[in-house]
């Protein structure tokens, strides 16, 4: 049931999407899991906040505080207890063009108007809309993201600069050839032992933290042995901005109104798409989108105010933060605080920490994202499954997140519409023969047929089987029972009364049976039901319409001997 919207019913709805009891009551359960699970998607997040800060073109400053204050805001008033928030790679990609365009003070106030967009969707209800994206999209779309993760770290993990390029694939490619020129072995070596160790570790005891402790090994490693070619994170920036709204400028809201619609767009798709596959990684865990929603709205608000980007769900932070072992919000909540005492405090530390290393992680996760056994079920459930869910991966490996599941839905919607389209048909109605002689069945036979409508009469079906009615022979009454029709929507109508009006024009009498109450106005719209009414030939019943049309028979000369009553057609 929807809130009005009054003042109240605003109130109302705001205290529902606001933090619960169960809330507290599911950080309460095992706070030292979730705080060994915080520092590790820490650990992880931190190169990625410095990283697309600095992509963005707003610094890697801008990264961090997003990472704290939008990674904090959206873990306390979010709708999933295991999302991670913060700056991501396909919020950057969107970002560029709006720093090109109108500078960085354009991107926090798009930020801002994206977060109040979230907000009202929130408002509207709007997050339920992902209960129909298919699943075969949403494991598509997390295979991809996860080709998408482990590509990105093939240049750190090789120790060569990160290639020009918008594509991932391009970018992976251009590493591997700078590698080829100029190999250098200890980068690799690092990274691929982080990721075995993290690997079997993981079958070994999963609740161990391997991830923290093969960094740390790779990093006291690096600092003892010294290998050449190992890169570390670099300088830190110390300590956050004072909050501030000096960036809005008041006269460029309505040219930066479009932006921030494709913000918020990108924001809540990623975000509700990220809360989805959590969901699938664990038993028992299920986000509320629209909480979801209205958490990264107030995110969104809060990070330009401290000079941050637009944040969303990361999937890469959220899924390293669902295989550490997190069970409620004060995962997320402790590596936003954790961020915040590396900025804080530990900066010249972390500095250290090889890139390799934080590669490897990620190598890992990417791998341990990919469900197998899921992927294998979807691929054998049906064909169409099957190309759904490749072509949703390989979209969003070539393409971008967006567009992937613009394309995984768009086919599905169409195989779907296909798989509807098949189920309508025409199905003959047997004529009640009872003691009729046998002159007269051929007559019968002859001069009268029915047909029951199965399925829906849209736009997708109707043409395929209505217009065979109009090539019937030798007929002079057709009877359509259309009980049995699930659905009609006004081209299904139009073709009905094409059909209607071509055997009309042949001198064919066509009786309709059984329409039901909730179609007669898309019927009636068209004048599909005019042609009937007008001339007596629409009947509640089947029965009444064969004896029609026997009666019309008998009175036009066709049949001399009245037959016996008919009873429902089965």
């Amino acid at each position: 049931m929807s809130v009005p919207l009054s003042p109240a019913g605003i109130r109302s709805r705001i205290t529902s999407l606001l933090p619960t009891r169960a809330d507290l009551t599911q950080a309460r359960r095992d706070p030292r899991r979730d705080l060994l699970a915080g520092l590790t998607v820490a650990v992880v997040a931190l190169p990625l906040a410095l990283g697309f800060g600095v992509s963005s073109g707003l610094g890697a400053e801008a990264g961090l505080a997003t990472a704290v204050v939008a990674g904090a805001l959206a873990a306390v008033f979010g709708g999933s207890h295991l999302q991670v928030s913060g700056p991501t790679g396909a919020m950057t990609v969107v970002l560029v063009p709006i720093v090109a365009d109108h500078g960085p003070s354009g991107v926090l106030t798009v930020g801002l108007m994206a977060g109040v967009i979230l907000v009202a969707l929130a408002l509207l209800r709007a997050g339920g809309s992902m209960r129909y994206v298919p699943a075969p999209v949403v494991e598509g779309f997390t295979l991809g993201i996860a080709c998408v993760i482990g590509l990105q770290q093939v240049p750190n993990a090789l120790g060569v600069p990160v290639p020009e390029g918008e594509r991932v694939l391009v970018v992976a490619w251009r590493a591997l050839e700078d590698f080829a020129r100029d190999p250098g072995w200890a980068s690799p070596a690092l990274a691929l032992a982080v990721a075995a160790v993290m690997l079997l570790g993981a079958r070994w005891k999963p609740t161990v933290p391997f991830s923290i402790l093969a960094v740390i090994a790779a990093t006291v490693v690096v600092q003892v042995a010294g290998p050449d070619g190992v890169r570390p994170i670099g300088d830190l920036p110390a300590g956050l901005p004072a909050p501030s709204l000096a960036f809005l400028d008041a006269g460029a809201l309505g040219g930066l109104l479009a932006p921030a619609v494709a913000v918020a767009a990108l924001a809540a798709l990623e975000s509700l798409l990220s809360a989805s596959v959590a969901d699938g990684m664990t038993v028992g865990q299920r986000h509320d989108p629209d909480r979801e929603l209205f958490g990264q709205g107030l995110a969104n608000i809060a990070a330009p105010l401290f000079g941050g980007v637009p944040a969303t769900g990361a999937i890469a932070r959220t899924a390293v933060n669902v295989r550490s072992g997190a069970t409620s919000k004060l995962a997320s909540l402790a590596h936003a605080a954790v961020l915040a005492v590396i900025v804080f405090a530990a900066a010249p530390l972390v500095s250290r920490i090889p890139l390799a290393a934080l590669a490897g992680v990620l190598l890992a996760t990417a791998i341990r994202m990919v469900e197998a056994g899921s992927l294998r079920a979807m691929a054998r459930a049906t064909r169409s499954d099957a190309l759904i869910l490749v072509l949703t991966a390989v979209a969003t490996l070539v393409l971008d997140l967006v567009q992937a599941v613009i394309i995984g839905l768009a086919v599905a919607g169409l195989l779907a519409l296909r798989a509807v389209a098949r189920q309508a048909r025409l199905a003959p109605v047997p004529l009640d023969r009872g003691d009729h002689t046998e002159e007269e069945h051929e007559l019968l036979a002859e001069h009268i047929v029915a047909y029951r409508i199965d399925g829906p009469l849209f736009f997708a079906a109707a043409h395929r089987f209505l217009l065979e009615l109009t090539e019937l022979a030798d007929v002079r009454v057709v009877i359509l029972r259309m009980s049995h029709v699930s659905v009609v929507d006004a081209t299904g109508a139009l073709v009905l009364k094409d059909v209607v009006a071509k055997l009309r024009r042949r001198g064919v009498v066509v009786m309709v049976s059984g329409i039901r109450p909730g179609h007669r106005r898309v019927l009636d719209s068209v004048g599909a039901l005019e042609l009937l009414r007008h001339e007596g030939r629409e009947y509640a019943t089947t029965p009444e319409a064969i004896g029609a049309a026997r009666d019309h028979l008998e009175r036009t000369g066709v049949l001399t001997t009245a037959p016996a009553p008919a009873r429902e057609a089965p």
